[in-house]
């Protein structure tokens, strides 16, 4: 027999005001004497103003608990008040938040009203069994040449872009909330700078993007815990759509910053470095981060395209690498070719996407293994081509390469503002790769 739902919210309820004080403030973090609360649970701060600070509990002591404040501009005092919040690990959802830019708080950016949600669901939603899932079979159609012919996406696939700075993450993250067909799209930018969302969200998307999109941010000058409760907050709304059977695309920007941010919250919790003094609690949050994502057999599925900034070129260092056996694919960018002025910088040798074989038709899967191919000799033979030393004829493969070389760079070569058709893409792909200079 079910219980009464007066008896279920009866026994749901915190009926025990819990608080303590704090004992000890530090620039980023405060240590109190209480309130007895499970790790990752949201107190009240008293501050020397009228208003109340949000913090979130990082770690647990048997005679203290280390708190993370969400604003850093909310003085606080030795002594002062920590009141457990009840309500704070939901948070509020719904179609409300289309067209609009908030932070990780739920408070609008965008200077207009606050958003008027009437849903509420748990910040870190219900797990999803591995058998409740399904591989992506339909192809995601991103109007980007290089992705669609050469890498193919679908619904509901995980993908990385990995870059060192300044090579156009980016700039390819904008033209794919552009571009991308999606019944909603969630735009979630952590640690990045305050001029990129304003450009991205002002002059990136056009009024029909923005109309499905909703941006979540936290900048760089904002805690480690806003940046963290961002991407937290993100998922939760496209794990609301999803759930109503919607094909959500969230984009990530970046989740090395994100594992930066856990890294300063798990250092002042106590907890060892490991390498790159990355803490365990950022290789063991991360996974659960990208399997939030993909598509359910119920109905609905989140693309989840996520950048990682790399230490160097040479993509590498302990994100990268946990990064790339966790995702369904990644896109590499190449310095070289954005220093060549090739947009979208994409080295479509060193990238992969896992699922683009069981996406792609006969025909087309035969034209990007060859279109790989040409490139990959292309690039072996890179230095005896440049040297001079190598004379036509010496090698077939080396000769159809040279041969058929511009026309693939052209192909690969598109404007941000260029949008091609999946079929046209195939078919100019079919064309690029039997074409002599």
């Amino acid at each position: 027999m079910n219980p009464h739902p007066f008896l279920q919210s009866l026994r749901g309820a915190d009926l025990v005001g819990r608080t303590g004080q704090v004992r000890k403030i530090l620039p980023t973090y405060l240590e109190a004497d209480g309130p007895a609360m499970a790790p990752g649970s949201l107190c009240y701060l008293e501050t020397a103003s009228s208003q109340e600070a949000l913090v979130k509990v990082v770690s647990v002591n048997r005679r203290s608990v280390i708190l993370a404040p969400f604003d850093d501009h909310a003085p606080s005092f030795s002594g002062a008040r920590v009141t457990a919040c009840v309500d704070a690990d939901t948070v509020p959802l719904g179609d409300a938040f289309l067209g609009r830019a908030v932070d990780a708080l739920a408070r609008p950016i965008d200077d207009m009203s606050p958003v008027a949600a009437d849903v509420r669901a748990a910040i870190k939603g219900m797990p999803t069994t591995p058998l409740k899932r399904v591989s992506p079979k339909r192809v995601l159609e991103t109007g980007v040449r290089a992705i669609d012919g050469l890498l193919t996406l679908g619904h509901g696939q995980r993908i990385g872009v990995f870059a060192a700075s300044g090579v156009g993450k980016t700039s390819l993250m904008a033209q794919l909330a552009q571009q991308v067909k999606a019944d909603r799209c969630v735009i979630c930018l952590v640690g990045e700078r305050g001029r990129e969302v304003e450009s991205l969200w002002s002059e990136g998307l056009s009024p029909a993007a923005k109309a499905k999109t909703t941006l979540v941010a936290a900048t760089s000058d904002e805690t480690a815990a806003m940046r963290v409760r961002a991407c937290d907050y993100a998922l939760a709304l496209a794990d609301h759509w999803r759930a109503q059977g919607q094909h959500v695309l969230l984009l990530l920007d970046s989740v090395t910053r994100l594992a930066m941010a856990m890294r300063e919250i798990g250092l002042a919790a106590g907890e060892p470095p490991t390498v790159r003094a990355y803490t365990p609690s950022v290789f063991a949050a991360i996974p659960k981060l990208v399997e939030r994502c993909g598509a359910l057999k119920s109905g609905g599925s989140i693309t989840a395209i996520m950048t990682v900034l790399s230490e160097t070129d040479d993509v590498d260092d302990p994100v990268s690498e946990m990064m790339k056996s966790l995702l369904d694919g990644h896109i590499i960018l190449s310095r070289t070719l954005a220093e060549l002025g090739h947009f979208p910088a994409i080295d479509v040798p060193r990238s992969i996407s896992r699922l683009a074989g069981g996406l792609m038709a006969e025909p087309h899967r035969k034209d990007a293994q060859l279109a790989v191919q040409l490139l990959s000799t292309y690039e072996s033979s890179r230095t005896l081509i440049e040297a001079g030393v190598y004379v036509p004829g010496s090698n077939p493969d080396i000769d159809q390469a040279l041969e058929r070389r511009p026309a693939l760079m052209q192909y690969l070569r598109q404007g941000q503002t260029d949008h091609t058709p999946f079929e046209a893409c195939r078919a100019r792909l079919s064309t690029s790769v039997r074409a002599a200079a």
